[in-house]
């Protein structure tokens, strides 16, 4: 194989899908899944890959800096994919400090030990840090967020995001570090954890349970097919260029009641019950702190410079993502209990 490639968070809703366009892509490259398993890592997300002759799964820990200059010192590898994060926003408002170990000191130690193996020699490398449009704060009813747009989190989670942008930006221009980020929206799909919104409902709708939703339901975010966002990440990784950043969007903007009430009106329809029976379960619940009130990505460099589009309509995402969770219900049965649940109880309570 003529590259090693190490993709961090690569069990998780969004990395699992980048290392399997990678595995079935690329098969001249190894593909080295590095994942701590927390709550969100689930290798079930792998299974139909994980006897690929070009895939290595690593259990790791990226705020373990020993542990992964080891695994970076044996693997050797000629690129980093790093999407290994935490995500959620409620939980970094409940445990900001888990959010800097992991999305600030683990990016450092991932950049470190770039630099350790690479020795300032950098043909044919690159550092690729997949991070959130959140990062630019909020905007009103109009406007979009692009690459030039200031940044401005209001969470510890993107704050947390923000901090590690900067430290990758900064690896770049002190020390030449090889690398791209890209900033993306919402993304939804198969495999997704089921805290989030467009899971948590098809989960609730199956159960006969309340859809949870915050506030008034008029928080609007762009939302991203995550397959989508796979090969828009192969697209950067490979083409853009060094020391860029792209933002990468679906081109659709949803506010919050009317995706949940789209997602009602497909699950009838999928579930063979009556029109308007899924609506009957919209509950709405405390707002969150600091809920920003829309996120839109301006997805243009991207699409000019790479040649980047979605694939899929936003009702067509859907459609396939809940197509997906209704042939997989052992799969959500196993990540919405235990801890999980417990978790959910805290968060969604009026």
């Amino acid at each position: 194989m003529n590259k090693t490639i190490i993709i961090t968070g690569g069990a998780g809703f969004i990395g699992s899908h980048v290392v399997r366009e990678f595995v079935h892509k690329y098969p001249q490259y190894h593909i080295v899944n590095l994942d701590a398993l927390t709550y969100a890592g689930n290798l079930e997300n792998l299974k139909d890959i994980q006897d690929f002759p070009n895939y290595t799964f690593v259990k790791a820990d990226i705020t373990d800096a020993g542990h992964i200059l080891d695994v970076f010192r044996h693997y050797r590898p000629n690129g980093i994919i790093h999407l290994a994060a935490e995500s959620h926003v409620d939980r970094s408002i409940a445990d900001p400090s888990a959010f800097v170990m992991t999305n600030v000191i683990g990016t450092v130690n991932l950049l470190n030990a770039a630099r350790d193996i690479w020795k300032d020699d950098y043909r044919g490398k690159r550092f690729h840090h997949v991070s959130t449009d959140e990062v630019y704060g909020a905007l009103g009813d109009t406007g979009l967020f692009t690459e030039e747009t200031n940044y401005d989190p209001h969470s510890p989670y993107s704050a947390s995001k923000a901090s590690s942008d900067h430290f990758v930006r900064a690896y770049h221009d002190t020390y030449g570090l090889p690398i791209v980020i890209t900033n993306c929206s919402n993304n939804y799909g198969p495999n997704h954890f089921p805290e989030k919104l467009i899971p948590l409902c098809i989960h609730n709708i199956l159960n006969n349970k309340p859809l949870p939703i915050y506030g008034d339901g008029k928080y609007t975010r762009d939302w991203l097919f995550v397959i989508d966002h796979a090969k828009a990440i192969d697209l950067v990784y490979h083409q853009g260029k060094d020391g860029g950043s792209y933002n990468v969007g679906g081109f659709n903007e949803w506010q919050n009641i009317d995706l949940v009430k789209e997602l009602c009106k497909q699950m009838d329809q999928k579930l063979n019950r009556p029109e308007g029976t899924a609506n009957k379960l919209i509950t709405f619940v405390k707002d969150r702190p600091g809920h920003d009130l829309r996120y839109a990505i301006d997805a243009t460099k991207i699409n000019q410079e790479l040649g980047y589009q979605p694939s899929v309509t936003f009702e067509q995402g859907l459609s396939l993502t809940i197509d997906w969770f209704l042939s997989n219900q052992v799969w959500l049965d196993n990540v919405t209990s235990g801890e999980y649940q417990k978790y959910y109880q805290e968060q969604y309570s009026k």
